[in-house]
């Protein structure tokens, strides 16, 4: 195994020329870094002023520091003041998920905050406990540090470069943010290739007391470690997306192996995968609803179903079906106005006596060509609809609905 922190492949020019010095020359240099928050796409391409008053090296740095604080707006407060890399941006937890993990570490106290990054997590237990921050590359600590600064207690943080599979975590609380690229252009998949890998994972599991390691939700977790005895996979979802699955592990491990939390709505669903009866609806009712992408990947779909008096449209789609509207913010819902045939025809058929304003299509088993179906759907002045394919007792069918919101709609 190579030398491991966060391993942490600095994939843009500006990400390669890193070391620490330069990232200190940098911070201080404030007004070269106002004068690139100030220039125009054009002045930033060719760079000639700015190579006027500043270096290439230091140039080329400060504005590869730009625009990641341009892309993480919307997913930090204070973008505009992080110390970020590209690749760092690209594999840091969501601050709303961040802050989401941390609470789960009150009370614990050190927290080892192992492949720590640009050090998301660690600004967010710095609220909640003292964090030690811990990267193979001193310049990703010594942001994670800067950052907690704006985001979290300094007071409350301490930052050390080191190799974290040379030291010994027994006893410790830990959190473990293994690098998921390695020097791959896209994030892997698979657990053995993360770096470090999971045989570090599971003798951390074996030996400190307890915490989190995160993982990429799309891996192969439930085959690696899903099972793990003791163990807990949190699924989370944020604006829609399951964004994480985190291994706690230890005394931070709740009684079940599963869980799907909404950090959008506040609801949590634990449970064990395929303890439920899967169960098919006969007919759809008069809802159909698409659980939450974290409920999903937990394998708690028909816990879940089965929590609000739902059923599976067809034995091999996630999607429910009821005649009662549940109450929860862990379905997305719609209404049911028409049932029919998959075919292009039959639907626009359906649709010329009200025309709508817009349409959302949805599919989750079939094979849909989903622009090509927007564009064929005749427009008018109607009120927006949701069109789903899915599998209806083995039949391929055309869903016509309305979604409805979380609170309530009068007319369902």
């Amino acid at each position: 195994m190579p030398p491991a922190g966060s391993d942490r492949p600095e994939a843009a020019a500006a990400d390669l020329a890193d070391p620490l010095p330069l990232l200190e020359r940098l911070r201080a240099t404030p007004e070269l870094l106002a004068a690139v928050a100030a220039s125009t796409a054009a002045a930033l391409e060719h760079q000639k002023r700015l190579r006027e008053c500043h270096d290439s090296q230091l140039v080329r740095a400060a504005i590869a520091l730009h625009q990641a604080r341009q892309r993480a707006v919307g997913r930090f407060p204070a973008a505009e003041r992080l110390w970020l890399t590209g690749t760092g941006l690209e594999q840091a937890t969501l601050w709303q998920v961040a802050q989401h993990k941390a609470c789960r570490f009150a009370g614990c106290h050190p927290v080892a905050d192992l492949c720590c990054g640009i050090g998301s997590d660690t600004a967010a237990l710095s609220l909640q406990t003292e964090v030690l921050a811990i990267d193979q590359l001193a310049s990703m600590v010594r942001r994670a540090g800067w950052n907690t600064e704006i985001l979290g207690r300094p007071d409350c943080f301490a930052g050390d470069r080191a190799d974290v599979t040379a030291r010994d975590w027994s006893g410790w609380w830990v959190h473990a943010d293994p690098d998921r690229r390695a020097g791959r252009p896209r994030p892997t998949r698979r657990l053995a290739e993360y770096r470090p890998g999971l045989d570090w994972m599971l003798r951390l599991l074996a030996t400190a007391r307890g915490g989190g390691i995160k993982l990429g939700p799309a891996s192969d977790w439930p085959q690696q470690c899903g099972t793990l005895p003791g163990c807990e996979v949190e699924l989370t979802t944020a604006a829609g997306e399951c964004r994480e699955a985190t291994l706690w592990f230890g005394d931070l491990a709740g009684s079940l192996p599963r869980r799907a939390t909404n950090l959008d709505t506040g609801e949590t669903l634990a449970g064990r995968p395929g303890g439920d009866r899967r169960r098919v609806a006969g007919r759809l009712g008069r809802f159909i609803a698409e659980p939450d992408p974290a409920v999903v990947r937990a394998g708690l779909v028909d816990l879940l179903a089965a929590e609000h008096g739902l059923a599976r449209v067809d034995s091999r789609e996630d999607y429910l079906t009821g005649d009662t509207r549940p109450a929860t913010g862990l379905l997305s819902l719609f209404a049911v106005e028409a049932v029919m045939p998959t075919g292009i025809k039959r639907l626009r058929q359906s649709l010329r006596p009200q025309p709508r304003r817009s349409y959302e299509i949805k599919c989750r088993r079939l094979s849909i060509a989903v622009e090509t179906v927007r564009r064929q759907l005749p427009r008018g002045d109607g009120p927006p609809a949701v069109v789903i394919f899915c599998l209806s007792n083995g039949q391929r069918r055309a869903v016509l609905g309305r979604r409805l919101s979380a609170a309530g709609d009068a007319n369902s």
